[in-house]
């Protein structure tokens, strides 16, 4: 494997980690949102990695001959919507309460949100760490080289 095959890795890391804290901070701007465009509540995002395919015919060669290389990193597959319930909370003096007095809020939870930027922060911090490393290693292969 070369050393820039490794930095687009962590390159393909770096990009899919930013989009989950995109998504995560825009589930967290709208937790208290109780009419989109659609008029229901803001419903909580999700983002779904797959690992990036090669599909050429010498990358399925080499997978069937179990010579297959390290992958070729990560990519977003879809950003899909949390099809949990809203949490139905009494307040009747909101605009958009119902008969009753219940207002169908977001399926967004604050802090488990919290908790997932915190680990796509990590995950992204990592991610900057290898691809540093693979740098700092193609530096010294040329200190070599003198």
């Amino acid at each position: 494997m070369s050393i820039f095959k490794s930095m687009n890795i962590s390159a393909t890391g770096l990009t899919a980690e930013r989009l989950r804290m995109d998504i995560i901070s825009k589930n967290i701007a709208n937790a208290n949102t109780t009419r989109t465009l659609a008029g229901t509540p803001y419903r909580r995002q999700m983002v779904v990695f797959q690992e990036q395919g090669d599909n050429s015919f010498e990358a399925m060669l080499q997978r069937a001959t179990g010579n297959a290389s390290v992958g070729n990193g990560v990519e977003v597959a879809e950003v899909v919507e949390d099809q949990s319930d809203f949490k139905r909370v009494y307040n009747p003096g909101h605009p958009d309460a119902d008969d009753e007095g219940y207002v169908l809020m977001p399926n967004v939870e604050v802090v488990t949100e919290m908790i997932n930027l915190m680990t796509a922060s990590r995950s992204y911090e990592a991610n900057v760490t290898s691809m540093n490393t693979a740098k700092s290693m193609a530096m010294k292969a040329l200190e070599i080289g003198r």
